[in-house]
């Protein structure tokens, strides 16, 4: 296939690549939409362009409301989990994880560990075999925020920053920052150890919208596990490249 888009429909945005061969040759993050009519008010022209040219558009989603609007496209292919080879997965287990977890053995080798972080922060490993060991799942950085924000009656809504808050906070806003920044970035270092400790050999990827951000806090906090991590934004379009190959 010569060139072809993905959509990831996530709970917050849209997440669609485009492929030339084996290359990405442009990725974007847009809003949710309601209807096909709104699609040109929230992508740019070269994306748009790709879409009314109805080239393959492969999509994986967990929200399956969001995903009727384009089962209307002729281009639309709907990916299926259970094409994907990798073994022991469970029934309930997303696309997602399944897509980030498979592209990141293929283009790094198995075993391996992502850790993709966006509104869920989650774990998921895959041992030699390419059979899933298993994970984890918690709220992500910004949904830790809002939790506070929204279901306290005093504490002020706060947006994460990029430099890093003293652990020891002084005031309200930095004390949120520091309980969410050390305590998430403490759980990637501690489940990140416990994988190694079984797989000594084996790749840690960070992937996700919080991927840059979280690659910069661990590196500021613990630096003695950042060499062990690579960071990887497209790991989720890389599973999708598998998918579209072997389809």
């Amino acid at each position: 296939m010569k060139n072809w888009l993905g959509l990831i429909i996530g709970n917050s945005r849209l997440h669609w690549c485009y492929f030339e061969d084996d290359t990405i040759c442009g990725t974007w993050n847009t809003p949710q939409v309601e209807s096909l009519g709104e699609l040109p008010l929230v992508v740019d022209r070269t994306l748009h362009s790709y879409i009314a040219k109805k080239i393959p558009l492969y999509i994986a989603s967990v929200v399956p409301s969001a995903t009727k609007i384009y089962l209307s496209l002729s281009q639309t292919r709907i990916i299926n989990p259970k094409a994907i080879p990798l073994q022991d997965v469970y029934v309930t287990m997303g696309v997602d994880r399944i897509l980030t977890l498979w592209g990141a053995g293929c283009h790094y080798g198995f075993p391996c560990l992502v850790v993709d972080s966006g509104t869920a922060l989650t774990f998921t490993g895959a041992d030699g075999d390419k059979k899933l060991v298993g994970g984890a799942i918690l709220p992500g950085v910004r949904l830790q925020l809002q939790t506070l924000f929204f279901n306290t009656a005093a504490l002020p809504e706060i947006e994460i920053i990029e430099e890093i808050t003293p652990r020891w906070a002084k005031n309200t806003p930095s004390a949120i920052q520091s309980g969410v920044i050390y305590s998430i970035v403490s759980g990637i270092k501690d489940f990140s150890q416990d994988w190694l400790r079984q797989y000594p050999d084996s790749k840690i990827i960070l992937t996700g919208g919080d991927a840059v951000l979280l690659g910069q806090y661990l590196d500021a906090i613990f630096p003695e596990i950042t060499d062990k991590i690579i960071v990887n934004t497209d790991l989720i379009f890389l599973g999708i490249k598998e998918y579209v190959k072997y389809e």
